[in-house]
């Protein structure tokens, strides 16, 4: 018979054994849940990725719809799901096979049904409307009902209310809408297409080439470019335009892209760049290669839409400073269409080392904007190399421009350019130039440097021909160091004015010094630098919005010309 002491202890090791069952089950089932969820989770990933894999909709996945969206299969209320970024449809992540199934995309070229279009229906998209859009029966707006209604075309972008779509409207021809002059018809590409298996290249018949007014676009983005907007921009315009006309440059070099010239109309193709500089000088060099291979016809004109970080090309042809969104897109392709032609000097810079024994060529570079020795350029190829330890700070003009201002602040501590003038010789047009008391040197082709200063005219008070980009001179000009820079862009200093020259060349006597062409920098040896011209680029001035510099530049341009036009 058991004592109670026997009993008690019994009791106690059960007490002891459930609470280290109920300890385990407590930290082991929030384990095996959270297990199970990742499990479910990376198995719904993989499916979804198989979908947009397969898929001919140019799906992309988003945790937040950025307007209230409605799923285009259930028609249910939704805030995360997909959407084809060409088509514009709205789907949740259950309906998204159903809704791959069920609904076409844009197609970039029409299936070929045994004779040539020039002709195609509308494409309605059911439901999530732009905001503030009118339907074109009734004039009332569309969208304004919490559910899933009425229509958009995904070509004309045309937008009609569910009771005001009509039989018609459904097998009517579209017209592409506003922007049908920048849109390449998916039936002209097959029509081209058709024509070229036939070997046969008289295009001037085909509609629409054969049109007037027809100057399609095309569209070439950088995402990885200053603050990282590329990747929205090149869904927003798939969206207007014809995916087949919008290339994403991180994937496909602008040499490939830009061979989609040679099916269009001659002296008629614009090209959008949207990056920085650097972008628009990689575009330029690959329409140089389409000279060398004799489609010199083909050649397009080059519009930009700055997304780097200084953006002084961009802002010099009127196309602005920066871009971070402020205007619509429908708005960035009407300037497209509206800029006029003119031209850019292109020029080669040949670096040639000193040295007897030197058996390495020299090294040849393209420049569009500046090239410059001394602080400028020091404070580049210390961003360069900072950027290139860590390039994930680097995904904001803002923090872009903060890192060049501590290092100018540095440089202004540290002066490691200093006596610059007695390092280096200058030569404009074979005329040796003496120099004053310098740290640095720039050689400008345009009218902007350092991110939106007018470096040649400085502040503006002395009468000097003005800076332009067509003219084949370059202007050369002197700096103190990184404070005289400072002062110069804000208008409290002028730059030390050494000429200008068809023909620029300088020589490092000795020691190393940091050099710039275009923002890619280097330190550089004794070296002879030789700045000669080279081609011209077609690019696209856009005149629509002036800055106060602007304004006062051109007022001043006009009054230098007046008495040269009476001389004459």
């Amino acid at each position: 018979m058991e004592g109670p002491e026997s009993r008690s202890g019994t009791s106690s090791v059960v007490a002891d054994w459930s609470l280290v069952f109920w300890t385990v089950c407590s930290v082991l089932l929030p384990v095996l849940i959270t297990l199970w969820c990742s499990f479910q989770r990376s198995r719904r990933q993989v499916l979804i990725r198989d979908i947009f894999r397969k898929s001919k909709h140019d799906w992309h996945y988003t945790d937040l719809f950025g307007q209230p969206s409605y799923c285009c299969v259930c028609a249910q209320h939704i805030l995360q799901g997909a959407f084809c970024n060409c088509c514009g449809l709205r789907v949740s992540e259950g309906c998204l096979k159903k809704a791959d199934q069920l609904f076409l995309c844009k197609e970039i070229m029409m299936r070929s049904n045994g004779g040539a279009r020039s002709s195609m229906p509308h494409h309605w998209i059911r439901g999530n409307v732009p905001l503030c859009s009118c339907c074109v029966i009734c004039k009332q707006q569309c969208g304004t009902q919490p559910k899933l209604c009425d229509y958009r075309c995904a070509w004309c972008q045309y937008t009609v209310h569910d009771e005001c779509m009509m039989d018609c409207l459904k097998t009517e021809e579209c017209t592409f809408g506003e922007f049908r002059d920048l849109i390449i018809p998916p039936y002209y590409l097959s029509t081209i297409n058709q024509m070229r298996k036939e070997k046969r290249s008289n295009y001037e018949k085909v509609v629409p080439y054969c049109r007037k007014h027809w100057m399609p676009v095309i569209v070439l983005a950088n995402t990885r470019s200053g603050n990282n907007m590329g990747e929205t921009l090149l869904g927003e315009f798939k969206i207007l335009l014809n995916p087949v006309q919008v290339f994403d440059l991180s994937k496909i070099a602008p040499a490939k892209a830009l061979q989609l010239c040679t099916l269009l109309p001659c002296n008629a193709v614009r090209v959008l760049v949207c990056g920085g500089d650097g972008t628009v000088g990689w575009v330029l060099d690959a329409i140089d290669d389409m000279k060398i291979k004799g489609q010199e016809r083909y050649i397009p004109q080059v519009a930009i839409l700055p997304l780097g970080t200084g953006n002084d090309l961009s802002n010099t042809l009127g196309w602005g400073a920066g871009y971070a969104g402020e205007v619509p897109v429908e708005q960035i392709l009407r300037n497209v269409m509206e800029a006029d032609g003119i031209k850019l000097d292109r020029w080669k810079v040949q670096v040639t080392n000193k040295g007897y024994y030197n058996l390495r060529k020299p090294k040849v570079f393209t420049m569009n904007n500046y090239f410059s020795i001394g602080p400028d350029a020091l404070m580049a190829l210390n961003f360069h190399a900072h950027r290139e330890k860590t390039p994930s700070l680097f995904s904001s003009r803002i923090i872009n421009k903060a890192v060049y201002f501590f290092y100018g602040t540095k440089d202004c501590l540290v002066q490691e350019c200093k006596d610059l003038n007695k390092k280096i010789e200058l030569e404009l047009d074979g005329e040796r130039i003496e120099l004053p008391n310098l740290e640095g040197i720039i050689v400008l082709n345009i009218g902007y440097w350092g991110g939106g200063c007018r470096l040649w005219e400085g502040m503006g008070d002395e009468p000097y021909p003005l800076a332009r980009h067509d003219d084949g001179l370059l202007e050369v000009v002197g700096v103190h160091g990184s404070f005289h820079c400072a002062q110069i862009q804000v208008k409290l200093a002028n730059p030390v004015r050494l000429g200008q020259a068809h023909t620029v060349r300088l020589i490092l006597k000795s020691s190393k010094m940091p050099m710039q062409v275009d923002g890619e920098p280097w330190a550089q040896g004794p070296c002879t630098v030789t700045i000669t011209h080279k081609t011209h680029a077609l690019m696209l001035y856009h005149s629509g919005e002036q800055t106060d510099d602007d304004a006062s530049s051109a007022s001043e341009h006009d009054h230098v010309r007046e008495p040269a036009d009476e001389d004459v």
